[in-house]
């Protein structure tokens, strides 16, 4: 039962990486078409070859300062989805390890109580054998 919900764990934690890479593509992607139609808004736009050179670097600047900004934030969302995936597979495992705790000591239990069973029944059957020897030299 433990290893089929780690398992479980483990493909929801591939989904859930998989929507964030989609939103970061997708984020990145927006980024870009802003990028691009901005300059091609400017090219086409019937400005002076000064105006439209001035135009260009402010627009390259703005559309710098952007995407940067969106990098940044994508770069910490995946940062942090990494931490909870680690925290998360490091919690699965350390109850795995108490599980496998709690059985060897249940099956050292078991082995202890079968031990002492088995003495028991030594005991009992030298008691029987002597006592059935004592009578029959009566």
């Amino acid at each position: 039962m433990v290893l089929k919900d780690l398992i479980e764990k483990r493909r929801r934690e591939r989904r859930r990486a998989a929507r964030k890479k989609a939103v970061k593509n997708t984020a990145i992607g927006a980024g870009v078409g802003a990028a691009v139609g901005l300059a091609a808004g400017v090219l086409l736009a019937p400005k002076s070859g000064k105006e439209t050179r001035q135009d260009i670097a402010e627009n390259t600047k703005k559309a710098a300062g952007f995407v940067s900004e969106n990098t940044k934030k994508a770069v910490n969302k995946v940062s942090e989805a990494s931490r909870k995936a680690v925290d998360t597979v490091k919690d699965s495992i350390n109850d795995v390890k108490e599980k496998i705790s709690e059985f060897r000591a249940k099956k050292q239990e078991s082995v202890e109580e079968v031990a002492v069973t088995e003495e028991v029944t030594e005991e009992v059957s030298e008691e029987a054998e002597g006592k059935g020897k004592g009578k029959g030299k009566k």
